[in-house]
């Protein structure tokens, strides 16, 4: 009952805010859509580093996203894969999949090696193989040096931080400013985690646990773009879970059980329940949610914000970029419209690279008169006691 009104009364909080300019829809629980900065501050410093996730806190995120792969002495670490370099088919870097400098290492030379990750042959060097000492030494480099070339200079500065460097950060951070910063894990690979014998969930729930994340109440989502992975943590912990929403493709462990379900099976009314019962939410493909023609342009939103709050589910919709390369094509020089105009769908939140350009355009934004008490207020019950184990 505690966690009931104070979700209420913070629902409520929301409805003080000023309008300055166009009108929010309503979210599930009433309040303000939250503002992960994806990767951390990833458009201003190389990704999944300390000062990435810094930064997107002073820029105004309510959470930052660590991607989690695992070390060979079973420590989660953040990277967004678990290759920490990758080559080519001709031997020459990959410039849009390199994170790390460790290809420039020659005592770590021989750790180069071919796997199939997810149905994937890469060659190159996997955190997997290195210990957390081992991979303390090297450093991140930013990942696609192409789009975004003044992030260089921040090249070979900052370290791999482990999950546990994260969730320090975002405790420090929220006794400095007065405001709770939540985190939001990614279990990277978690099948092929599993099948090398570096389970993923049990590891997370223990930091979980020792930092006193235990429920829903806990400024934490966990995510995961498979289903038995959430499953399990739906048995293992209370912390609020999300299930990850491709535009097409199946679920990797789908793949490997014979599974014939697509992730677009997962988001009709009757995939949404079936979230519903192991998960908190869906995090979404933008373009699940407001769709593109075939020249680029965005088009009118879809329903499945409107489906997925009728099955008691919160979205979160991933990702957004300041980049032209990234933007519509009717959209171009302009991400603040992107914004608007899918803050104004009723999702609960975004995932964006540019989180004071997310942070900025919310600030203009007023939630709809009543939401509390209209659209939000009757599937806000059902979330706040759903998910039953």
């Amino acid at each position: 009952m505690r966690h009931f009104f104070g979700a209420f009364l913070l629902g409520m909080a929301t409805l003080t805010v000023m309008p300055t300019e166009k009108v929010l829809a309503g979210t599930l629980t009433g309040q303000q859509p939250i503002v992960i900065g994806h990767r951390g501050a990833s458009g201003y410093r190389p990704e999944h580093t300390l000062a990435a996730y810094e930064l997107a806190i002073q820029m105004g995120a309510d959470y930052i996203e660590p991607d989690l792969v695992a070390t060979k002495d079973g420590v989660l670490v953040a990277r967004h894969e678990n290759a920490l370099a990758i080559l080519n088919a001709d031997g020459t870097l990959n410039l849009t999949d390199t994170s790390t400098d460790v290809y420039e290492r020659l005592q770590f030379a021989d750790r180069k090696t071919t796997k199939v990750i997810d149905g994937r042959s890469i060659t190159g060097w996997f955190t997997e193989d290195f210990t957390l000492a081992e991979l303390k030494t090297l450093r991140a480099i930013e990942r696609i040096p192409g789009i975004r070339p003044e992030n260089t200079q921040y090249d070979r500065q900052f370290e791999i931080p482990t999950l546990q460097e994260v969730i320090d950060l975002a405790k420090a951070q929220s006794a400095a400013l007065g405001r709770t910063i939540g985190i939001y894990p990614e279990t990277k690979h978690p099948t092929y985690f599993d099948s090398i014998g570096l389970s993923m969930e049990e590891i997370l729930v223990s930091v979980l646990n020792a930092n006193g994340y235990v429920d829903e109440t806990a400024p934490v989502y966990i995510q995961s773009f498979e289903v038995s992975n959430l499953k399990d943590l739906n048995q293992l912990t209370n912390v609020s879970l999300v299930q990850l929403i491709n535009p097409s493709g199946r679920p990797y462990d789908f793949v490997v059980n014979g599974d014939s379900r697509l992730y677009r099976d997962l988001i009709t009314p009757l995939g949404l329940a079936e979230i519903a019962t192991y998960a908190n939410g869906i995090g979404a493909n933008k373009n699940l949610i407001i769709p593109r023609d075939s020249q680029g342009n965005l088009l009118s939103p879809t329903t499945l914000v409107d489906d997925a709050h009728a099955a008691g589910l919160i979205v979160h919709a991933w990702t957004f970029r300041d980049e032209n390369v990234f933007l519509p094509t009717n959209l171009q020089g302009n991400p603040q419209e992107e914004y608007k105009r899918f803050y104004q769908t009723g999702i609960d939140g975004l995932f964006s690279d540019n989180p004071d350009t997310a942070f900025a355009v919310r600030s203009t934004l007023v939630p709809e008169p009543g939401t509390i008490f209209g659209l939000g207020f009757v599937p806000l019950l059902g979330w706040l006691f759903r998910r039953r184990k």
